[in-house]
């Protein structure tokens, strides 16, 4: 797991994109698994930015989101499907058709769990999985007690994720959906690479207890311990309770030439 500590959520941002960016030069035809929230809206307005400036090309590029809410339409505003396409799709030159999100309306819910996962396995594998983290450690929806080996599934979302997600449905909780369709934390695992983003003083503890504290259940994005190519993005806020804080800016500062990919 690297640490990458930086001043703001905008230079954290830009180091993550530049990352995903490199990877799609080197392999035009890559599979990027996704996330939506607030906190990736950053990397995205960047890659959309070296898309038109700088020819990055998603011609060839497949995606893979983490989840979609049950009962949302894809056309419905706040379903995940409407937020890829406003906050990324439609700027870019990936085709529609190489872009996957669970189907919220979907009849036999178990049925197109195990289809993702099948979809996931027929394009190779992800190769680059982006996450955003929850204040309690989800990620994904993998909430607290997630199993770590958990694949495609439905999930009932906690009360306190509930109550953050309010604010993409004006305020109101009562309109957020309760169940979702999420990757499991197992799916999550078979990337081979994630890159995780927080920003923020109210992510500061969960990710300590990522970083710094025991593998748990009870902290999902912990078991991010284990995964052999894990880099966390972090603004300021969101490292302000890690102890070692020191020692991962100095491990970034001082990496060889050959390994400064971010």
């Amino acid at each position: 797991m690297e640490i990458i500590l930086q001043p703001d959520a905008e230079s954290a941002s830009r180091l993550a994109a530049r990352l995903i960016a490199r990877l799609v030069r080197e392999k035009p035809d890559a599979v990027l698994g996704l996330a939506t929230g607030g906190t990736p809206l950053l990397v995205y307005r960047e890659l959309i930015r070296l898309h038109r400036e700088e020819g990055l090309d998603f011609s060839r590029v497949t995606t893979f989101n983490l989840d979609e809410y049950i009962g949302l339409a894809p056309e419905h505003p706040q379903s995940y499907h409407a937020y890829m396409r406003e906050h990324l799709f439609r700027h870019l030159n990936i085709p529609p058709e190489n872009t996957h999100l669970p189907e919220g309306l979907a009849a036999d819910v178990p049925k197109e769990c195990e289809a993702y996962e099948q979809a996931i396995r027929a394009a190779g594998g992800i190769d680059l999985q982006l996450l955003g983290i929850g204040a309690d450690g989800h990620i994904g929806f993998n909430e607290p007690t997630s199993s770590l080996a958990s694949r495609t599934r439905i999930k009932t979302l906690a009360r306190r994720t509930v109550e953050d997600n309010a604010r993409f449905f004006d305020g109101d909780a009562s309109k957020v959906p309760r169940h979702c369709i999420t990757m499991g934390i197992g799916t999550i695992l078979e990337a081979r690479r994630v890159v995780l983003l927080a920003f923020g003083k109210s992510k500061a503890l969960a990710i300590a207890e990522t970083v710094e504290g025991p593998v748990s259940a009870n902290v999902p994005a912990s078991v991010l311990q284990h995964h052999p190519v894990a880099k966390l993005f972090l603004d300021e806020e969101a490292g302000a309770e890690l102890r070692r804080a020191d020692y991962y800016r100095w491990i970034y500062a001082n990496k060889p030439a050959w390994q400064q990919d971010a």
